[in-house]
């Protein structure tokens, strides 16, 4: 499989922050031009499941990862997914640049809620779209000290 390493140019990563997703991924995110958090990482057969398509557990744990991402700046801390929920919308398969983004609902003292979705741009009647695969959303709690 070719990675296009061009398309993670400017994102980066929390290597070695969390072991499971530093083994379903590697998963990255970067802030845009208007200050938005955008997440992305390359497909490969390693995410795939036995159909050929995505895992839907790893889309899940990509979203997951994007919480934090698309959170951190509210989050300033520790902090623990207390809820998430996952709507599928479409497949994709190895090679496809997978792309998610959201943001914050509110900003509670102690928990922040955030809705994102995952997606992919695809060929579409000779025009390139976005093509979402997952919606998503999630509770994270803040944490007063680093878990044990």
């Amino acid at each position: 499989m070719n990675v296009n390493p061009n398309r993670l140019a400017g994102y980066q990563t929390w290597d070695g922050h969390d072991p499971f997703e530093d083994h379903a991924g590697p998963f990255y995110f970067r802030k845009t031009e208007d200050g938005e958090v955008a997440c992305a990482f390359e497909a490969t057969e390693k995410h795939c499941n036995g159909g050929g398509f995505l895992h839907g557990g790893l889309l899940m744990t990509f979203a997951d990862f994007s919480l934090f991402a698309i959170g951190e700046a509210a989050l300033n801390g520790p902090a623990v997914t207390v809820s998430f929920n996952a709507e599928f919308t479409a497949a994709a398969t190895a090679g496809d640049f997978i792309e998610a983004r959201g943001d914050i609902v509110q900003n509670t003292g102690s928990m922040v809620f955030l809705r994102g979705q995952v997606f992919t741009r695809k060929e579409i009647d000779g025009d390139l779209r976005e093509l979402p695969l997952l919606n998503f959303s999630g509770i994270v709690k803040k944490l007063r000290k680093k878990p044990i």
